[in-house]
């Protein structure tokens, strides 16, 4: 997913002279083409993540259209004063392009899991958040962020993730995607934890003959009001799922929505994410997303009970 993200960043900047690729502290061979055919728009920076901040709003007032790119902990974290000010405040064309979100980075610890990105980006006025399911969604969604006027959070998983995007789809910034029509439950689901979402959705039809929908939201935030307000009423339960704190993010978004338009429904919203505490624990990110309840048989368990 990130190379795919990275590629269509690429493809952009050749269509158009104005589009600059930061980095920040990436390692060799990051978009390598790139490099040597744009010499002048590529820049790669130290371990300096507010300062290329700092200039990507320079360039977007000149004019330019900058795409950055680090860890997600280091874009949304640290950068977070510079991000609101110089950013948001001025509504400035940026697109952040965030590695590793969620628990990509599990062997790493705490510092580098992106446990709550989705909240922090979610407070800041004129953000869009963009966290596609596979690398087919991905490349849709760059390419559109170009036309996209205020700055952008691109939230990446750790690529090689099914491909469950079809292309009779129609994909567009601030749509979601039916994937499963519901008839009495409904999971909610951004990013990758839509996979795990489909899954739980076969399995509860295979094993209760039971159908449960799914709505995918590749935009996180501005939600995709009309897909909600067809589908909320319509269901007796309803799980979000994300691969997130649960304060503040995804489901408080759906909880948020559904507590304006439906405060009737809020009641059958049921939320799965990440609880309110740093992960203790290293390993692979499939290990501890099975830590935290992130799995195909705990949503099973979920729906039904």
């Amino acid at each position: 997913m990130r190379k795919t993200c990275l590629d269509t960043v690429y493809e952009l900047a050749k269509k158009n002279k104005k589009v600059i690729f930061l980095g920040s502290d990436l390692g060799p061979g990051v978009l390598d083409n790139f490099k040597k055919e744009m010499p002048q728009r590529f820049f790669m920076e130290g371990v300096s993540e507010q300062f290329i901040i700092g200039l990507s709003a320079g360039l977007a007032m000149e004019g330019f259209k900058p795409y950055v790119n680090t860890i997600a902990t280091f874009l949304t974290r640290r950068c977070f004063e510079q991000v609101a000010i110089d950013l948001c405040l001025h509504n400035l064309p940026v697109k952040l392009i965030g590695n590793g979100g969620g628990l990509v980075y599990a062997p790493l610890g705490p510092t580098h899991q992106a446990i709550e990105d989705i909240s922090i980006m979610r407070t800041l006025p004129n953000m869009t958040i963009i966290a596609p399911c596979d690398a087919i969604e991905m490349k849709h969604l760059v390419r559109k962020t170009i036309n996209c006027p205020g700055p952008v959070y691109i939230r990446l998983a750790k690529g090689g993730d099914k491909i469950i995007t079809s292309d009779s789809e129609n994909i567009n910034l601030g749509k979601g995607n039916l994937k499963i029509e519901p008839k009495e439950h409904l999971f909610i689901t951004t990013g990758v934890m839509t996979q795990l979402a489909i899954e739980a959705s076969k399995k509860i039809y295979k094993e209760k003959n039971i159908k449960c929908g799914v709505i995918h939201l590749g935009t996180v935030k501005p939600l995709d009001k009309e897909i909600l307000l067809k589908w909320i009423p319509k269901v007796k339960k309803i799980v979000t799922v994300e691969e997130n704190v649960l304060t503040g993010g995804f489901g408080s978004s759906i909880l948020e929505f559904t507590n304006e338009c439906f405060p009737e429904n809020s009641s059958k919203i049921l939320r799965i994410g990440l609880k309110d505490s740093f992960i203790d624990k290293y390993g692979t990110q499939e290990l501890l997303l099975k830590n935290n309840n992130l799995t195909v048989n705990n949503l099973v368990k979920k729906i039904l009970y």
